[in-house]
């Protein structure tokens, strides 16, 4: 009967254009939180402040939610622990993610961040889900391929010594920070399901503002509070905290309706999204092998929104 009443409560998926167009949409946005965080950073922002300025701005955005929709604030029976380690593998994919960006160029962490669908999918599957359609498997395959052709991988990988020395552990990193997402989308989506969205969204962020702070009050990260040196810094630290929260409070919010075990590729939209912003905001220049892999990505996402069988 409790399987049955909770499975009653599950909202229903959105349907897959909606899905998709959703995702691609969000993933534009965290993108512009990259490129506007390397602004910040380029002016002497530490990783510090801005993690703990876009996770304060996002707990002051769904706190105004949640009192504005006189939403409750108790869990679940049952659901504590599951909400607390949610928050805990946001922090920690925040803490590793910006951990790769700190030691290898910032396109290949994304490439790294971006195994995510596959990480999803085969967590999925190892945890009871439907295994990967074979056409699934091959489109999430040439999204990887079109992946390593945008970000032109490899040339890095030809010249090792051009990503840093501590390139190894950056790709180590970037890997844990896509892994530590995945098991939150997938707890998210299958253990906390009957929490109110917004709360669940609240919860998490509340739980990574506080674990910054005693990162930083144990000294984890040092010069994390570094300020920006001039007025971009100031500008990139308002927008990356804007867009972060704006795409972090959408995503867990609608993430029960969007199916991401088959729908999670479309979130390699960004490191396509970040190489066009860093064109019209960095100045970065695409060259036409890049524009040919961002071609396959979009094409990819595009055939995986009209199959049906994916």
């Amino acid at each position: 009967m409790s399987t049955l009443s909770s499975a009653s409560t599950a909202p229903a998926p959105f349907p897959r254009p909606l899905a998709l167009m959703l995702m691609c949409g969000l993933a534009t946005l965290f993108a512009a939180n990259h490129v506007s965080a390397r602004v910040a950073f380029d002016a002497g922002a530490g990783l510090l402040l801005a993690i703990l300025l876009r996770s304060g701005t996002a707990t002051l955005a769904l706190t105004a939610l949640v009192v504005f929709q006189r939403k409750s604030l108790r869990l679940p029976a049952g659901t504590g622990r599951w909400q607390l380690l949610v928050g805990l593998l946001v922090a920690v994919q925040s803490l590793c993610l910006y951990s790769a960006v700190a030691r290898i160029p910032v396109v290949v962490a994304l490439l790294l961040m971006n195994t995510l669908p596959l990480q999803l999918a085969l967590l999925s599957w190892a945890l009871g889900g439907p295994r990967p359609t074979g056409r699934a498997a091959l489109i999430m395959g040439i999204i990887l391929v079109g992946l390593v052709v945008v970000l032109d991988v490899p040339a890095w990988l030809g010249d090792p010594g051009a990503m840093g020395p501590g390139w190894l552990a950056g790709v180590g990193f970037g890997l844990a920070a896509a892994s530590a997402f995945s098991c939150a989308l997938w707890i998210t989506e299958h253990r906390l399901a009957a929490v109110g969205s917004t709360l669940r969204s609240l919860l998490t962020m509340l739980t990574v503002l506080v674990t910054m702070v005693i990162a930083g009050a144990l000294g984890l990260v040092p010069g994390g509070m570094s300020l920006p040196q001039s007025m971009p810094g100031w500008v990139g630290l308002f927008l990356l905290a804007l867009f972060y929260a704006v795409a972090f409070s959408v995503l867990f919010i609608t993430v029960p309706r969007l199916d991401m075990a088959r729908n999670a590729p479309a979130m390699n939209m960004e490191p396509v999204a970040a190489l066009m912003l860093g064109y019209l905001v960095l100045g970065q220049t695409l060259s036409p092998v890049q524009l040919v892999g961002g071609g396959i990505v979009l094409a990819g996402i595009v055939f995986l929104g009209l199959s049906k069988q994916a």
